[in-house]
């Protein structure tokens, strides 16, 4: 080996280790906490990757969480491990940012900042959650009531889009869902139909995934059909189409340097390379975007992925990962890729049935993917995605080195933006017809509806939030008609005595 070629493989990043949790305890006082899981999920890494790399982490990266607080996770993390490493950070909220950290470890260990990166996150939300209906006092290190806490509020929205309660992630996709979806010409039947078989697909991985919280494959029927059990909460979402936090989940990831890997003894056929990847972002408040039925950031994303393999479509992929929040996200996401309705969405069983650690699923995803390119896969991609179709980061995996050296600009956010075209203006004051560029409606615990929300054009061609009393059953039946798309049809508004909009259908 000469010089030069030592010189580059310790630069070179590769994927040695990976860990995870899925914690079913027997009582509720023997859930573990977050802080618990990541050291364990980390060992497990270690372990899979054969060295001894845990005491050599020189950077760490910890996915933010949210079913416990501690003052400082990253200094408990690593007092815990008895490691010192020159970067250590928990990270703010982000579905993405599992991947976003997995590029970054790589880039600096091609910079020669670092020779061992390790990325984890945890959730304990269902112990959680379980102990406090109980009024049970945990055995966990004591929560930080004083800790800042990160921000996870949509206070950055329209007032208008809190007072109507779009602004959540379970109310905000479905206006995705129905405009991407009447602009692919579909029926709201076959919309639905889709995201039913689409999400099935998912269950069926997570049902053979040892990790999964739900290992159970359940029909597409089962999925969309709204059951006591299976209650519609925002349309045309019922609860088996949306991420499910109430788990306790841990996962960890471990990198080094080519070189090191070797060093440490690590058998070639575990060695997963980085190729690279790409990021972008939306406007933060969705009501800014020029439209709803795609994202500029995904797609420029995707497609940055699909050149750095020399592929004009998915295909080229072996194993993909598509984020799964809800099922407008991985809908968009194929039709960029080129990938028809059959497409096999997930490594890891997705958000629903694998269960979702809020922002951490993706670091079970590139653990699933990981072992997925050990068992022959060639070419994996991960994708994921946070906020409300806000941030997208994509990366690619293989077990083969790549064809060049990983890229430190990591942003196609010029792309992004130049095919982003001006947002029309929000107005709260209007009168007169309103055109439906896309809705929801909101429901109840016990199924009954709230009220429903349009996002309207006005006849100057403003955007606005208006309400569809639950009073107003011709218009709400208008909008669920499952053979008429409400996309594009005409209304009328008119302010109520609370000052809010409201919009019934021509």
């Amino acid at each position: 080996m000469t010089n030069a070629t030592a010189l580059s493989e310790n630069r070179i990043p590769v994927i040695v280790g990976v860990g995870e949790i899925s914690d079913h305890p027997a009582e509720i006082a023997a859930g573990r906490e977050p802080l618990a899981l990541m050291v364990d999920a980390l060992k497990r890494a270690e372990q899979d990757g054969g060295g001894k790399f845990l005491g050599e982490i020189g950077s760490l990266d910890i996915v933010n969480f949210l079913s416990w607080r501690y003052t400082d996770p990253a200094a408990l993390l690593c007092e815990r491990l008895r490691i010192k490493p020159a970067h250590a950070v928990y990270g703010p909220v982000g579905g993405e940012s599992p991947i976003r950290y997995l590029h970054e470890a790589a880039k600096r260990i091609a910079r020669g900042e670092c020779s061992v990166a390790a990325i984890c996150g945890a959730e304990s939300q269902s112990t959680a959650t379980k102990a406090e209906r109980a009024g049970i006092e945990l055995p966990w290190t004591p929560f930080a009531h004083d800790a800042p806490v990160s921000p996870r509020s949509a206070s950055f929205q329209k007032p208008m889009a809190t007072t109507l309660g779009v602004a959540k992630p379970v109310t905000v996709y479905p206006i995705y869902e129905a405009a991407s979806s009447a602009h692919w010409g579909q029926t709201p039947r076959e919309a639905l139909q889709e995201s039913g078989e689409l999400w099935s697909r998912y269950s069926g991985v997570a049902a053979q995934n040892p990790n999964a919280w739900l290992k159970r494959h359940v029909p597409a029927a089962e999925i969309v059909t709204p059951t006591a059990d299976n209650r519609l909460i925002a349309w045309p979402y019922t609860k088996l189409m949306v991420a499910n936090p109430s788990v306790n989940q841990s996962a960890a990831i471990l990198m080094t340097s080519l070189a090191k890997a070797r060093a440490a003894g690590v058998p070639e056929d575990r060695i997963i390379h980085v190729w690279g990847g790409a990021s972008a972002e939306e406007p933060r408040d969705y009501l800014e975007r020029d439209q709803f039925h795609e994202s500029h950031a995904q797609n420029a994303v995707l497609k940055s992925a699909m050149d750095l393999v020399d592929a004009t479509d998915g295909k080229a992929f072996d194993a993909i990962e598509l984020y799964s929040c809800f099922p407008t996200v991985p809908k968009m996401a194929r039709r960029t890729l080129g990938l028809g309705p059959d497409v096999q969405p997930t490594v890891a069983g997705g958000l629903t049935f694998f269960g979702a650690p809020l922002n951490d699923y993706m670091a079970h995803a590139a653990c699933a993917m990981v072992r997925k390119l050990r068992s022959g896969a060639k070419l994996g991609l991960l994708y994921g995605q946070g906020g409300f179709v806000t941030k997208h980061h994509a990366l690619v995996l293989s077990p083969n080195a790549p064809p060049s050296a990983l890229a430190q600009e990591t942003s196609v956010q010029t792309e992004a933006d130049r095919n982003r075209r001006p947002a029309p203006p929000f107005v709260t004051d209007a009168n007169g017809p309103g055109k439906v560029e896309s809705f929801t409606i909101i429901y109840g615990r016990k199924g009954d509806v709230e009220h429903g929300v349009v996002l309207l054009r006005t006849a100057d061609n403003a955007r606005a939030l208006a309400r569809v009393p639950a009073s107003d059953t011709r218009t709400l039946a208008r909008l669920t008609d499952m053979d008429r798309t409400p996309v594009g049809i005409l209304g009328d508004i008119r302010q109520a005595e609370d000052g809010i909009l409201n919009w019934t259908a021509a």
